[in-house]
């Protein structure tokens, strides 16, 4: 197994693992998709059994790469995920892994993979690449729909089951980060207008109208009370 990639294997057949490294600790995140579910042939998938796959291509946002991401957030993140939010998490796995092997495996198996998972490999897609450049000033939904070579109207059905419109999500995810580089003690030289620029915002008076109806309180107030947290003392109760 290449370190940094993927690769493929069948626990109904006998395998044997040998992971070397010397940098310490080898980490390995397992998917477990049954048979039953995975909607493509077992004849196709077989054939690339055992084989390493590369996940970072240079293509800057190939369907491994995309895969490899939602895993490590999943990794990191799931544990505090609530019951109802984890069924729903899983079907974006099972989507994202049909798609990258519809992708090895060639324009044959890509045609029978669902409309749906085709859909949700599209969708994540599109918001890893509205994560990667939020700094753009330029980020449009036609920008994005530009950008993968679909219709305005093609993008705003693909986020028509989504909680947000694409260009709500942008301001959301815009906001998100600003919200966490205020708090930051690190971004503590940067003003907060820097900040608001640094991810999209072009007008620092609407950056600080939409963080206030976002959050209940303005950019300042909330980088001074991440302040007041931050050099809090910390005191500590024994029990005797």
């Amino acid at each position: 197994m290449v370190a940094g990639g993927l690769v493929l294997t069948d626990t109904s057949r006998p395998m044997e693992n040998v992971c070397l490294s010397d940098y310490g600790a080898v980490e390995a995140i397992v998917l477990e998709i049954p048979r039953t579910v995975l909607p493509l042939r077992s004849d196709r998938v077989d054939r690339i059994l055992a084989e390493p796959s590369p996940v970072h291509t240079g293509t800057g946002g190939g369907t491994a790469e995309i895969l490899a991401d939602f895993l490590h957030s999943l990794h990191h993140h799931g544990p505090r995920c609530g019951p109802d939010e984890l069924p729903r998490l899983g079907s974006v796995a099972l989507d994202l892994a049909t798609a990258c092997l519809a992708q090895r495996l060639g324009a044959e198996a890509r045609d029978e993979t669902p409309a749906e998972a085709h859909a949700r490999a599209m969708l994540q897609r599109v918001l890893q690449f509205i994560d990667d450049n939020l700094h753009d000033r330029e980020l449009t939904p036609q920008a994005v729909a530009d950008r993968h070579n679909m219709s305005l109207r093609g993008l705003y059905t693909l986020f028509r089951d989504q909680p947000t419109s694409v260009a709500e999500s942008i301001r959301r995810r815009r906001l998100a980060r600003c919200h966490a580089e205020l708090a930051r003690p690190e971004s503590g030289h940067r003003t907060v207008e820097a900040i608001a620029a640094r991810w999209g915002f072009a007008s620092a008076t609407a950056f600080g109208r939409a963080f206030r109806n976002a959050y209940g309180i303005t950019p300042g107030e909330h980088r001074a009370a991440a302040r007041s947290l931050s050099t809090a003392p910390c005191v500590q109760q024994i029990s005797r």
